[in-house]
C-alpha cells in the first residue's frame, strides 16, 4: 500500500498550479488540485486575460474616429458596455473549460472545494475527507488590497470590474500601478470621466522614468485627471447613489464608481500554514527557497502567493520548475533576471532589464539612446501622441542592460527585444541588424 495517496496534492488551480500539477503527471506522478472557485485562476478568470480583452475593446474608440483619415465612412458609433462584457464571461468560461481538460488529460484530480493544510502531509477539505499527500503545493495567487477607511465597502476592484451592470459616468480609480493604469484608460476609452488618486506622486513604480512621464503627460492629453498625494478620509453613498469621496490634500470628489488598484496580497489566510510551520512574511507570503521550498520540506509555494514577482509567466515557470524539481529528478530554479513587463495602458509600455536610473547606480558609465518619434499611423490621423524608445547600454562593452519603449503595440515588439537583453547582446548587434521598413520596431536598430 502506497504510503500517501497522492505524490502531489495543489491548493490552486491558477496558472501556476495548473503547470506544476499536469507537468507532475507527465512525469509520472498521482496528483490533485484542490479548487474552490474556477480553474484558471487570476489570469484567466478576473485578471490579464478578459482585462486584455477590454483593452482590445477600448481601442476601437480611437480607431473608429480615426478611420475616416482613412478612408472609412463609419457613421455614427455607439457602445454597448453589455455585449463586450457578457462576450468576454464567455470567453472567460471557454478558457476555464480548457484548462480544466488540460488537467483531466494529465490524469489530474480535480477536487471543486476549499482546501486547508492540516499537517506537513495532509490537506483537509471543506467536507471534512482528508487527504495525504508526498508533497503539498500552495499555488493560491493573490487578492486585491482594500485600504481601511470608512466607507470602503462602497468601493469594488478589479475582480467586479468585469461583472458590472453598467458602465459609471465618473469613475475614481485608486492607486498608481499598472492595474490603476490600465483600467484608467479602459474606462476613459468607454466614456467614462476617470480620475486616478495616488499617496504619492509617482505612477507605476519600478518601470523606466522617461516612460512613466510619457504616459503621464499623454493621459493628461486624453482628459484623464490625476489626483497625487491624496488619502482617502472616506467614501458615503449620496441619496442619487453617488459616491462622495473626501480625501488629503483635495477638494471632496462625486463619482459613480470607486475602484481600488492598490496592490494585492498573497492569499494565505485560513490556510493553516502557520500552524504546520511554514514561515510568513509581513504580508502573509509563503517565504521559499530558489527551489520554491518553504521552512517545512513536504510544502511548496510557486506564484503570487510568495510576492516574488507577481507575473503569470513567471508563476508558470516556478510550477514547471518546481515540477522538475520533485518529479523529474532535475532539480531546477527560475532566473529572475531580464523578466520583460508591459502595461497595457493607452498607449501600452514596456520594459526589460535596469531602468536608466537604476544602471546609473549600479553601473556608473552607461550610454542611453533614444527614440521620439510620431508613428506613422498617428501622422495619417492627425493624432499629435508621440512614441519613446529607450535602450540603456553599459559604457565599456556597450552590452544591452535595458529597453524601455511606449506606444502602439509595444508589448509586442518587446518580447523580441527582451531575447536581445536575456542573451547579453550589444548595441552594435542591434546596429549590424537590418531595419524592417516602414515599422516602428525598425526605431530599436536605428537608434543613435
Amino acid at each position: 500500500m502506497a504510503e500517501h495517496e497522492y505524490d502531489l496534492v495543489t491548493i490552486g488551480a491558477g496558472s501556476g498550479g495548473v503547470r506544476a500539477s499536469r507537468a507532475a503527471a507527465a512525469l509520472g506522478a498521482k496528483v490533485a488540485v484542490a479548487e474552490e472557485h474556477q480553474v484558471g485562476g487570476t489570469c484567466v478568470i478576473r485578471g490579464c486575460v478578459p482585462k486584455k480583452m477590454l483593452v482590445y475593446g477600448a481601442h476601437f474608440a480611437e480607431d473608429l474616429h480615426d478611420a475616416g483619415k482613412f478612408g472609412w465612412s463609419v457613421g455614427e458609433c455607439r457602445f454597448d458596455w453589455t455585449v463586450l462584457r457578457d462576450n468576454v464571461l464567455a470567453e472567460v468560461q471557454r478558457l476555464s473549460g480548457l484548462y480544466t481538460q488540460t488537467l483531466e488529460n494529465h490524469g489530474v484530480t480535480l477536487l471543486e472545494e476549499r482546501a486547508r493544510v492540516t499537517g506537513p502531509n495532509e490537506v483537509t477539505l471543506a467536507s471534512g475527507r482528508a487527504i495525504s499527500a508526498k508533497h503539498i503545493l500552495i499555488a493560491t495567487g493573490a487578492r486585491p488590497h482594500v485600504p481601511d477607511c470608512p466607507g470602503h465597502e462602497h468601493g469594488i476592484t478589479s475582480n467586479e470590474a468585469f461583472h458590472l451592470e453598467a458602465l459609471p459616468r465618473r469613475v475614481l480609480i485608486a492607486g498608481g500601478g499598472y492595474i490603476a493604469n490600465e483600467f484608467a484608460g479602459i474606462f476613459h476609452q468607454f466614456g467614462a470621466k476617470v480620475t486616478i488618486i495616488n499617496r504619492s506622486d509617482q505612477l507605476l513604480r519600478g518601470y523606466d522614468e522617461s516612460m512613466r512621464d510619457r504616459l503621464l503627460q499623454i493621459s493628461l492629453m486624453k482628459g484623464i485627471d490625476f489626483r497625487f498625494n491624496a488619502s482617502f478620509r472616506g467614501i458615503e453613498k449620496l441619496d442619487d447613489g453617488a459616491l462622495l469621496v473626501s480625501m488629503t490634500g483635495h477638494d471632496d470628489l462625486a463619482v459613480d464608481c470607486v475602484m481600488f488598484a492598490t496592490g494585492r496580497l498573497p492569499n494565505t489566510e485560513g490556510l493553516g500554514l502557520a500552524e504546520v510551520g511554514v514561515e510568513l512574511g509581513p504580508r502573509g507570503e509563503i517565504r521559499v527557497d530558489r527551489f520554491s521550498k518553504s521552512r517545512v520540506d513536504s510544502i511548496h509555494a510557486v506564484g503570487d502567493v510568495t510576492d516574488r514577482v507577481q507575473l503569470t509567466p513567471v508563476a508558470i515557470r516556478e510550477g514547471q520548475a518546481l515540477a522538475e524539481t520533485l518529479f523529474g529528478n532535475n532539480p531546477t530554479s527560475v532566473s529572475y533576471d531580464a523578466i520583460p513587463s508591459a502595461v497595457f495602458s493607452h498607449p501600452p509600455i514596456a520594459g526589460v532589464g535596469m531602468t536608466e536610473s537604476e544602471a546609473r547606480n549600479t553601473l556608473g558609465s552607461i550610454r542611453v539612446y533614444q527614440s521620439d518619434f510620431r508613428p506613422m499611423k498617428n501622422v495619417l490621423a492627425g493624432r499629435t501622441e508621440r512614441s519613446l524608445y529607450k535602450m540603456i547600454c553599459e559604457g565599456d562593452n556597450g552590452r544591452i542592460v535595458g529597453i524601455h519603449m511606449i506606444g502602439p503595440d509595444a508589448p509586442e515588439i518587446m518580447q523580441a527585444a527582451a531575447v536581445a537583453v536575456k542573451a547579453g547582446l550589444t548595441k552594435a548587434d542591434f546596429d549590424a541588424t537590418v531595419a524592417i521598413h516602414p515599422t516602428m520596431a525598425e526605431e530599436l536598430v536605428l537608434l543613435r
